[in-house]
């Protein structure tokens, strides 16, 4: 029986292996011949005032749509472009569309006044030139930084406090905001918010699924609103698909929304 049990785990490990080596060499010629998409989720804000319901940007989402095997899910090829260094070209080629796209918008009156959010890798943003390439991009597309928005997880920021501490005000300097992606799933402590110029939290939607039944969600959530507000930060309640989670959040004092409530990811086009 044990034998058994070890003989197909080493055929499902090595099956495991071939998948991944397979799905690694179409992802590095989906970068190659630039078969990726890059999709747009709005971001929303509510009207201290008016009470309105306003697009205040958008987040930039890569979309991988293989000419033969079709839609191949970002939780599939991201952790593998981030293991294998094919987030590097990748990383890169996001950017230059992204700040394409937010100059173009600049001539659009329903969305010139858009922020537009960007996730940055950690093996991107590790990279010594990372900041000489986001500089080289701006002046390239001539596009507005005070418009963009890079989102960073907070294993990100810790991981070298005082590299990242360096970074981060290389790129306040240049006029690009950041905003820590995910936050409350990661660092235990919060002492780097004091440290680090942050504009913005987002949390993450595994806190926002079960808001309307799960007590503990609920007191999570009104404590990284706290947080925000106390630190002065924009806070972003990601994965709002209902009503409900909408009204709750709203009645706890929440102003920034993303999710299938609002709008799905699109393309540009039909923004």
């Amino acid at each position: 029986m044990v034998v058994t049990q070890y003989i197909f785990l080493v055929l499902y490990s090595n099956k495991k292996r071939e998948e991944q080596a397979q799905l690694l060499e179409w992802l590095n010629d989906a970068i190659q011949y630039k078969q990726m998409t890059i999709y747009y989720q709005k971001q929303w804000a509510k009207h201290n005032e008016t009470g309105e319901i306003y697009t205040m940007g958008a987040e930039a989402l890569i979309r991988w749509i293989d000419p033969i095997h079709g839609y191949i899910a970002p939780d599939k090829f991201i952790p593998l472009a981030e293991e294998s260094g094919c987030i590097i070209p990748l990383g890169k080629w996001i950017l230059e569309e992204t700040f394409k796209q937010l100059k173009i918008w600049e001539k659009d009156p329903r969305k010139c006044h858009w922020q537009l959010s960007v996730n940055i890798s950690i093996k991107q943003f590790e990279k010594d030139d990372f900041i000489t390439i986001v500089q080289n991009l701006v002046n390239k597309t001539c596009c507005n930084p005070r418009k963009i928005r890079f989102e960073l997880t907070e294993s990100l920021l810790i991981k070298d406090l005082k590299n990242s501490l360096r970074k981060i005000h290389a790129l306040t300097k240049l006029g690009i905001s950041l905003s820590i992606d995910d936050f409350g799933t990661g660092y235990s402590s919060l002492a780097y918010l004091k440290r680090l110029p942050i504009h913005e939290l987002k949390i993450d939607k595994t806190f926002i699924r079960d808001i309307t039944t799960d007590q503990a969600d609920v007191v999570l959530v009104k404590t990284m609103l706290s947080i925000g507000k106390y630190f002065g930060l924009d806070v972003v309640a990601e994965g709002v698909e209902t009503k409900e989670q909408y009204e709750m959040l709203h009645n706890m004092g929440c102003c920034y929304f993303q999710g299938y409530f609002f709008s799905k990811p699109s393309e540009e086009a039909l923004l």
